[in-house]
């Protein structure tokens, strides 16, 4: 197992362009800690918190899909490394003017969300290029959903540490500059310099014009609202079983179940087609939501937060090869983009949901948010399963990767923006 994955990470680019765009969106993988801790060290409250972090999410999840877009038209490093910069600089407006004038405040959180580069669609289009083989490809997706669990792990743990050392403000900084140096690793590699879309088709609708991508899209909404409420119902639980702590231990369980399922799962080459595959993930992702609402003893709670995590990265990986197969021809960037997006939105809905649940109705209705989630989500997938029956035109034709210079990609395998 060990050994698939240090093969992969000894292919050449392969470990830079994973390890600069994990440190290209550190800024968003932090932003509603770090923006939380600012505001309240500046004196605001949490509510005034919590509406920052909210524009600064919304914001995002408008510029993604319009950046992953601009990136398929223009290339990535005429899009990503500006809009880091830009985003970086919307923080950086953010630290000096702090909480007041309050438009201001506003108008820097737009700022640095839109303008938050699509690192993540980015490097999925660049996976079949830079790896050639099929296998070593979905093991990258797997591995990226696997660095996506230890990101969010150490992210707010250097967001603290930056803040006890230093300040807020400064943390901030620290972050978003990071986030400009990963995003410029990424970009002046060759992988990134060379690769070009495939010719699109002009169309308004970009990727959403492709069924099968909307039924994933709704299909993941549902499963990142599971995953938002789950956060929400995770600190209801600690607050009447051991504070903070239980609320880190559960958290974390959530994530380590998820890495430990994503490098199982990336570990092997799977049969069948990846569409009939995600439907049993979700599936088991939802049966490994519903028994939270049991709300048993802090030890079986965390066996339990273990087991609902296990399948999250293995649906995420095999749903990167999913929408790599529906994406129609020169869109890929755009499709990843609006994956991104639908989980983002999910969760916050999750998020709103889960709290009035656990005020009128206690902590297991909290998690009874996460349990429908993951039915809804797998219900999506049932309900729409002639669209994901049908790829958009992949056949044994199929042109290689723009950047596969040496022609490595195997035949017949999409190389994620080809239709």
């Amino acid at each position: 197992m060990a050994a698939g994955y240090a093969q992969l990470l000894r292919t050449r680019h392969a470990a830079r362009l994973l390890a600069g765009t994990l440190v290209g969106r550190l800024p968003n993988a932090v932003a509603a800690i770090a923006i939380v801790l600012f505001v309240r060290g500046e004196g605001g409250s949490y509510t005034l918190a919590g509406v920052l972090s909210a524009v600064y999410g919304l914001a995002t999840a408008v510029g993604q899909p319009l950046l992953g877009r601009a990136v398929d038209l223009w290339g990535q490093p005429r899009v990503m490394l500006p809009a880091a910069v830009l985003s970086a600089l919307g923080m950086a407006l953010f630290t000096v003017v702090g909480v007041e004038p309050l438009p201001v405040a506003y108008a820097a959180m737009l700022v640095a969300g839109v303008f938050t580069p699509p690192l993540e669609g980015g490097l999925r289009a660049l996976w079949p290029g830079v790896l050639g083989r099929e296998d070593q490809v979905h093991a990258a997706y797997a591995l990226d959903a696997v660095a996506q669990e230890i990101m969010f792990t150490v992210g707010p743990l250097l967001v603290t540490v930056s803040v006890a050392l230093w300040s807020e403000a400064t943390a901030l900084l620290v972050i978003n500059a990071l986030g400009v140096l990963g995003a410029l690793s990424v970009v002046v590699s060759e992988p990134s310099r060379t690769w070009r879309s495939a010719p699109r088709e002009a169309h308004w609708l970009g990727a959403l014009r492709s069924a099968g991508l909307l039924a994933l899209l709704g299909s993941f909404f549902f499963v990142g609202m599971a995953l938002g409420s789950i956060a929400v119902a995770a600190l209801a639980y600690s607050d009447t079983t051991g504070g903070d702590t239980v609320y880190g231990v559960l958290m974390a369980a959530v994530g380590g179940g998820a890495l430990v399922g994503g490098v199982v799962y990336g570990a092997r080459q799977w049969p069948g087609e990846p569409e009939r595959r995600l439907k049993v993930l979700v599936g088991l992702l939802a049966l490994g939501y519903l028994p939270l609402t049991l709300t048993p003893a802090v030890v079986p709670m965390t066996v339990l937060a273990t087991l609902a995590g296990v399948f999250l990265a293995p649906a995420l990986a095999c749903a990167f090869v999913v929408v790599d197969r529906h994406a129609p021809r020169g869109t890929v960037t755009e499709a990843f983009s609006w994956l991104v997006t639908t989980f983002t939105v999910g969760a916050a809905v999750g998020t709103a949901a889960a709290g009035p649940a656990v005020e009128h109705s206690g902590t297991p209705a909290g998690f009874a948010v996460a349990g429908a989630g993951g039915v809804c989500a797998l219900l999506v997938l049932l309900a729409t399963r002639r669209a994901l029956a049908v790829p958009s035109g992949v056949t044994e034709s199929e042109t290689p990767a723009e950047n596969d210079r040496t022609g490595a990609v195997e035949p017949g395998f999409r190389a994620g923006h080809q239709a």
